[in-house]
């Protein structure tokens, strides 16, 4: 088990990154100007509902929409409709959502206003099949790409010129409405279209570019989508289309700002605190092993950084599957190999998770790990390695016991890591 003060440090240093990222804060300083006609709501993401709750009560007006979130996200609204479909593996529901969307825009004309409110988990939650492509095709695009361990901005480029929806076209059935896109953003360097593949904020990223990338990355596609994409009529809008000129995009929160508030939370116990990125890519188990080796470096030479001194880091890891029927998501097997890289270190600990309060498809966020986490898997009987191998590291921290288990948030602006080195202030 991990120390408790410890355990409760770093829980306080997400709670801090979770409360930055909160719907009515975020929202209380980017609400549009009241338009002449009618206000209407539209949104999709892990926290549609929470944003929706919340403009809600921060509007002056008369407000009207739809929004979609994963299942067990809802939360009560008055005027805006929530509806729920399944996430990361698109559903009918979900189809049935993405209808209800565009059923609320069109028609509108341009004293009308249309407030975007998106986060991450968009993409699934918004399946919009072209002409030619079936849901079931648009489910093992999906499956394709989660299994790929492709960067969320190449998965997005693909998914978008594969889609009915995505990459601006929400926002072109809008027109003329005036458009106003509130996001939380999820994404390495938060580009406002690149999270939940932009439904309403078009992306330069063109066909050819999508092909580019599947080309350079050995992509394997299904058949149906391979077609879709050779062909002509896969092209998402253009930024300058004049469909958007009146449109404005504004990003509300994200994880540059959460980690800062996190890194504040640390300094007001009297621990230093230092952010390595918010844009951190690339496989979770190397990105763990990174991470060890420099908290390691930190413990025993203190370098780069002096001990104590907490260390945190966020962006949108990816996970190669190789194994068949492992648990567990990027968070945890990012842990899981950090943890193997500073066994039998008593002076680090660590909290990996999502900030949506869930990683991959079971009920935890993420995991925490020390110095002893390793030897308590061995003595569960679980081989630390191969359970990385089997992309189980759902199983492994679970005969740990140290799962962390918050509850969805509300929110999601991607992944938190923090990482203590010495032992919390007395």
């Amino acid at each position: 088990m991990i120390d408790p003060r410890k355990r409760a440090f770093l829980t306080g240093l997400f709670d801090a990154a979770v409360t930055a990222a909160d719907a009515r804060a975020a929202l209380a300083g980017h609400l549009p100007g009241k338009p002449k006609g009618r206000t209407v709501v539209v949104g999709a993401g892990k926290g549609a509902a929470q944003l929706a709750a919340a403009f809600e009560d921060l509007w002056d007006g008369p407000v009207e929409g739809v929004v979609v979130t994963r299942y067990g996200y809802a939360a009560p609204t008055r005027h805006i409709r929530v509806l729920e479909a399944a996430h990361p593996v698109p559903d009918a529901a979900g189809r049935a959502a993405t209808a209800a969307l565009f059923d609320c825009v069109v028609g509108l004309g341009p004293d009308d206003l249309v407030v975007s409110l998106v986060c991450g988990g968009g993409s699934a939650l918004l399946p919009s099949p072209p002409e030619g492509l079936t849901l079931a095709d648009e489910q093992a695009l999906n499956a394709a790409l989660l299994a790929s361990g492709a960067p969320i901005g190449v998965m997005n480029a693909i998914r978008k010129h594969c889609s009915g929806i995505k990459g601006g076209r929400l926002a072109a059935a809008a027109y003329p409405a005036r458009v106003v896109s509130l996001i939380v953003s999820d994404v390495p360097g938060d580009d406002p279209a690149q999270v939940a593949s932009g439904p309403t904020v078009p992306d330069a990223v063109t066909l050819e570019d999508a092909r580019a990338l599947i080309a350079t990355r050995d992509i394997v596609l299904p058949d149906a989508i391979t077609a879709h994409l050779n062909g002509n009529t896969a092209h998402a809008p253009a930024p300058d289309d004049p469909v958007f000129a009146r449109n404005t995009v504004r990003v509300i929160a994200s994880a540059r700002l959460s980690l800062e508030a996190a890194s504040n939370a640390a300094r007001a116990q009297g621990l230093d605190a230092v952010i390595l990125s918010d844009a951190i890519e690339g496989e979770a188990r190397v990105i763990g092993q990174m991470h060890a080796a420099i908290a390691c470096e930190v413990a025993a030479h203190n370098r780069p950084f002096a001990a104590p001194v907490v260390i945190l880091s966020g962006g949108e890891t990816t996970v190669t599957l190789m194994g068949d029927g492992g648990r567990g998501g990027r968070n945890t097997e990012f842990l899981l190999s950090f943890a193997q890289g500073i066994a039998e270190r008593p002076d680090i600990a660590a909290l990996a998770a999502d900030t949506d309060g869930i990683d991959g498809s079971q009920d935890n966020a993420g995991a925490f790990a020390d110095g002893a986490t390793v030897g308590a898997m061995r003595a569960a009987g679980i081989d630390p390695a191969a359970a990385l191998r089997a992309n189980d590291a759902w199983g492994a921290f679970d005969a740990a016991g140290t799962l962390f288990v918050p509850g969805p948030t509300g929110t999601n602006v991607n992944d938190f890591r923090a990482i203590l080195v010495g032992d919390v202030p007395s």
